[in-house]
């Protein structure tokens, strides 16, 4: 299969190679554990940087900018003197010829470490994905952030009616705690920092609607939970509908059954489905595309192939799949990091990974928040606080946490949002129209 392909330049010295395939939390946590490892490390990622996911929603919202949840991977690794880092993506793994495929070149392998992270999942209708964009990269929240904007400015130069109606409704779908958070998020942007600025919009005017085909919201944390967080979002103007599921996806609407809501905002919160790991592997997988992996999460057949994050399906000690949350994955990758390092040294390998929960947690907006670990629950200001504390601490890089502090302390007192910037390059419309032409259309209309 690697034949027909370029080899990468051979790592230096004919020490073990390790590749690890993905710079998320996991494959950097795995990444730090090898720094002191007698071994060569390729660290590939078909992006440069490393994204601080859980604060990604604030980009799209305009709470933040991209570079204050993003760092340059080579910055992140600089100091790590036995790891090189490979602009590229992963295509497939050859496990007979020990190779990992790439775009036009190969690598060899001793082992080999895929935390390649989860897409999104529509359930069988992917033609859904091009009028419900979901939320996992920078270019997604980029794209999301200038629909909201531009919503507001279409509305600005349309009448009163069904049209402008439409542009000032924003869909989530999908009750999780993504969902949760942009919904919350963009009530607050919508009727508090946005609607003051515009002459014809009153902050009454956009309507934010989120759709749960479950019972109820953040079905993982407890009931008394979910019903606070339902009536936190009522509260802020969230239009909540449980118990509903979407029909379909089409160009500025959705269908729940024969209902059709019109919108020119709908954004798919409702699923992922894990990296194409397995298929590369052939190797056996869930339901949701995550790879099967023995309890020190190496693959059966292989023990020096290893599936972390997202993309693999863990079990914790309570027999339950562990969840794809950051704090899983970086416990994975440190623990894989720590095995590898014990069978290069000859030194006892660990037990079996462990997964230590230290809880859930998910912010609802200004003053809201809801934490959870074991029988202890917070709510309300106090979750709030422990919540934007928790994640200004898991940032990578000093000025990344001063900076991110001190915008959020700025907008808790002023009420702005400070990225709220529409660059032409990506702001296109649900009909496909550049935003300087179709603002024109609107204003001839």
């Amino acid at each position: 299969m690697a034949n027909d392909r370029n080899p990468a330049p051979a790592p230096k010295g004919a020490r073990p190679h390790i590749v690890i395939v993905g710079a998320g939390f996991g494959g950097l946590s795995a990444a730090k554990a090898l720094s002191k490892a007698d071994a060569d490390i390729t660290l590939i990622d078909r992006r440069n940087h490393h994204l601080f996911q859980p604060l990604l929603y604030q980009v799209a919202t305009a709470a933040l900018s991209p570079n204050q949840i993003a760092s340059p991977i080579r910055a992140i690794v600089r100091r790590q003197k036995n790891i090189a880092v490979v602009l590229d993506e992963v295509v497939n793994v050859d496990r007979a010829a020990r190779q990992v495929i790439m775009r036009d070149r190969a690598i060899a392998f001793d082992f080999l470490v895929l935390a390649t992270g989860a897409r999104h999942a529509y359930f069988g209708n992917d033609h859904w994905e091009k009028h419900a964009p979901g939320l996992k990269t920078l270019e997604d929240a980029n794209a999301i952030r200038e629909k909201i904007l531009l919503a507001f400015e279409r509305a600005e130069l349309t009448p009163a009616g069904q049209d402008r109606n439409r542009a000032l409704s924003f869909v989530i779908i999908g009750g999780g705690p993504t969902g949760v958070e942009l919904a919350g998020a963009i009530a607050e942007l919508s009727k508090r920092a946005l609607a003051c600025d515009f002459r014809h919009t009153r902050c009454t005017d956009p309507k934010v609607i989120l759709i749960e085909a479950g019972a109820r919201l953040l079905p993982s944390f407890s009931p008394a939970i979910s019903d606070y967080v339902k009536r936190s979002l009522e509260k802020r103007g969230v239009e909540v509908r449980l118990g509903e599921a979407v029909t379909e996806c089409r160009d500025r609407s959705v269908m729940i059954g024969e209902t059709t809501i019109e919108a020119d905002t709908i954004i798919w919160a409702a699923g992922v489905r894990a990296s194409r790991a397995a298929e590369w592997l052939g190797a056996d997988a869930d339901r949701a595309g995550r790879t099967k992996v023995r309890e020190n999460l190496s693959i059966d057949g292989d023990p020096a192939i290893f599936v972390i994050g997202d993309t693999a399906n863990a079990t914790g000690v309570n027999g339950k799949p562990i969840p794809g949350l950051a704090p899983a994955a970086k416990q994975q990758g440190a623990y894989v990091g720590r095995l590898i390092s014990a069978r290069l040294s000859g030194a006892p390998a660990p037990g079996p990974f462990r997964y230590m929960d230290f809880g859930s947690l998910a912010t609802i907006g200004r003053n809201s928040a809801v934490v959870e670990y074991g029988g202890v629950k917070l709510t309300g200001f106090l979750a709030w606080l422990f919540w934007s504390a928790i994640h200004i601490y898991f940032l990578i890089g000093f000025r990344n946490r001063v900076v991110v502090t001190l915008d959020w302390l700025w907008s808790y007192v002023t009420l702005e949002r400070g990225a709220r910037l529409i660059t032409e390059s990506v702001s296109v419309h649900a009909d496909g129209a550049k935003a300087r032409p179709r603002l024109l259309k609107v204003a001839a209309e």
